[in-house]
């Protein structure tokens, strides 16, 4: 008899996750970079990761664990004292190489919770990413699994994705809910195997490790919101057909107080309208909810009652509210973010919307402030603050004492290094259409005649942001003016901008950034013979697709990541349970065809260069080497650049800095760039 392996896989379409059915076991795929030892430039600065990130403090607010970065994959866990009374001491590490740490939190004042996350091969050249969990002391004792263990020999499918937080149980005990993932065993004719199939949810010891179960199995069940103090009141569901496919249809279930009845509380589909629940507020016996019914996101609050009383909280008249700003132990809900030009945070919170003021008056040179962690009382908070020429810091406020502490750089490397403002501006599409975008010019006050380059974000379904951009103030930094355009197909703006996706409505998407670079020659900024395009995931579909729609515009394309078949994007989910939703996303028939790059290499007149890692699981490595065929088959030039072990994100400074500095040589050369 086979198993089953039932593998969950990541894709670059946003909000659609599936899972893959196939017939072998699942073995380590271990390809770790090489060494340079270059010395330190430019691209080493630029490139190298976050040095600290997923910061957060522990209840009793004494003390703050971070994530450091390592020059190339690894990530160390750092715990100091949030008054900086003590120096930082290492409580745990990766090397980034079968997995990477993801982020730590605190169970409670002396036990740490981390991630971590990798990907496995199967059937030769398939990956399936995995995530576990993990409690440690925070002097880097006692570590012990929190995700289960089974029986590999008897499993029907794989465990991948096993222990997700959704309860701290205010950090007092060292005990928490978890999603937990169970899996049905063979029956070998006994009655001692394990039936129960299903996401639900238990209570777990992080010490001890025992576990009491709070909610059954459920095998439609993705996703569980508890109220922060013990309590699951909803359920989200997704239901399969008899082959296994997900129907691309999430239905909300929620329960009234003291209750375990489910009763519904909506349905919708990926992009449709329909209620999106977010966070539970305990206090008013509520949930709030993102819901797009008047064709633009808004944020409700919804009663749990029974009465499905639905108040409009918060609406912003032109973009779509991007995200909610939670706080806290139980992730209370204290404001909501849009997609406004330079991002704007609404606080309901009044002690917040107060403080937050303060603190901007305090730091006028950072308005980005971000409240990151706090103490269970909310008597000192953990935040950070930065702008587009500031990569962020993070401070340590006192309530009580009203002291503001800066305890750490997020890239120290780049502090005495001069950055560029990212100033927002609009230009007219072919069809009169106004597209926002962001210019970021050079730094020396260079503004006319430069070398320059359109950037189209990844996604599809996702925007730019004003602030901090590693890859934008490095081009920025080598003279190049850079433009990224919030193209038709990017969200923030409403279902109308939206259009169906990015792939279905390519052309608009394409024409957009098509027109960005026309603006830019337009106006002076970019030299005709020295204009470029550079993109990342869907970006770099963008970046190879607009030398189709528009081969004379552009003089030299850098892809990472990128898309190039539309037919193979889908192929990739062929195993996956996700497989028919990802399908119908892309589309087929003649949109396809004339949408995929790769089938339209004759087309192309400037010089390409592609990167990617092997590891990826939102974009195969195929997708590049295939571009990279199709291109020299018709005599044209192309390169790609493989980086082993690495995922869609190349998460190592030392490749990333590798990356900038090809990119950078490769752009001086076809375009004729000195000094």
């Amino acid at each position: 008899m086979t198993k089953t392996i039932r593998a969950c896989r990541q894709t670059l379409l946003a909000g659609i996750a599936g899972c893959v059915l196939a017939t072998a076991a699942l073995a380590a795929d271990k390809a770790p970079p090489t060494s340079s030892g270059a010395t330190p430039d430019a691209a080493d600065i630029f490139g190298a990761r976050e040095a600290i990130s997923g910061a957060s403090m522990s209840p009793d607010g004494s003390k703050v664990a971070y994530l450091a970065a390592t020059h190339t994959t690894g990530t160390v866990v750092m715990v100091a004292a949030s008054d900086g009374s003590s120096a930082p001491h290492v409580a745990l590490t990766s090397d980034g190489v079968e997995s990477t740490l993801r982020w730590c939190d605190w169970a409670d004042n002396t036990r740490l919770v981390c991630e971590a996350t990798g990907a496995t091969s199967y059937l030769g050249n398939q990956l399936a990413g995995f995530q576990r969990l993990m409690a440690i002391d925070d002097d880097g004792k006692n570590a012990k699994l929190l995700s289960q263990r089974g029986e590999a020999d008897l499993a029907l499918r794989s465990r991948q994705f096993d222990g997700l937080v959704i309860d701290w149980k205010e950090g007092t005990t060292g005990k928490l809910l978890m999603e937990r993932d169970h899996v049905p065993e063979m029956d070998i004719g006994t009655k001692l195997a394990k039936t129960a199939d299903g996401l639900g949810v238990d209570l777990v010891d992080t010490r001890t490790l025992s576990a009491s179960k709070v909610e059954e199995p459920d095998p439609d069940a993705i996703n569980y919101l508890s109220d922060g103090k013990g309590s699951v009141r909803l359920l989200e569901r997704e239901a399969s057909n008899s082959g296994g496919q997900l129907s691309g249809i999430r239905q909300w279930f929620y329960r009234r107080p003291g209750s375990r009845q489910w009763e519904s509380f909506s349905t919708r589909t990926l992009s449709g309208p329909g209620l999106r629940p977010l966070s539970v507020d305990y206090a008013t016996d509520s949930v709030y909810c993102l819901d797009n019914r008047d064709g633009r996101d808004k944020l409700y609050r919804v009663a749990l009652d029974g009465s499905m009383k639905a108040d409009m909280i918060f609406e912003d008249p032109k973009v779509d509210v991007d995200d909610v700003v939670r706080l806290g132990r139980q992730a209370r809900l204290v404001g909501a973010t849009t997609a406004s030009e330079k991002g704007s945070v609404v606080y309901f919170d009044p002690e917040y919307q107060k403080l937050a003021a303060a603190l901007s008056r305090a730091l006028p040179g950072l308005p980005q402030i971000n409240f990151v962690s706090s103490s269970a009382d909310e008597s000192k908070l953990l935040l950070s603050a930065g702008s587009d020429k500031d990569p962020g810091r993070y401070f340590v406020f006192d309530k009580t004492t009203k002291h503001l502490n800066e305890i750490a750089l997020v890239r120290p490397r780049l502090e005495n290094v001069s950055l560029s403002g990212m100033t927002p501006v609009s230009f007219r599409a072919s069809d009169g259409t106004t597209i926002p975008a962001y210019l970021t010019l050079p730094p020396n006050g260079a503004k006319k005649g430069l070398p320059a380059i359109v950037m189209p974000h990844g996604g599809p379904a996702s925007h730019d942001d004003w602030g901090f951009d590693w890859l934008v103030q490095y081009f920025a930094h080598q003279g190049y003016a850079v433009l990224q355009p919030e193209f038709r197909g990017s969200t923030g703006y409403g279902d109308g901008w939206l259009l169906q996706n990015g792939f279905k409505s390519w052309r608009a998407a394409i024409g957009d950034i098509v027109d960005a670079g026309h603006w830019l020659v337009s106006q002076g900024i970019a030299a005709p013979d020295k204009l470029a395009i550079v993109g990342w995931s869907y970006g770099g579909y963008a970046a190879l697709q607009s030398n189709v729609v528009d081969p004379d515009l552009f003089k030299a394309v850098i892809a990472i990541a990128p898309v190039t078949d539309l037919d193979a994007l889908k192929e990739e989910s062929t195993f996956y349970t996700n497989h028919a939703v990802v399908s119908d996303y892309i589309g087929s028939g003649a949109n396809v065809v004339d949408g995929s790059p790769a089938r339209h290499a004759d087309r192309f007149k400037a010089p390409v260069m592609m990167f990617h890692g092997t590891t990826d699981q939102n974009v195969g490595v195929g997708e590049s080497r295939l571009m990279n065929e199709k291109l020299r088959a018709v005599g044209k030039q192309s390169e790609v650049v493989i980086y082993q072990g690495l995922d869609h994100q190349l998460p190592s400074g030392e490749m990333r800095a590798d990356m900038l500095r090809r990119a950078d040589g490769f752009l001086r050369q076809t375009m004729h760039i000195t000094g």
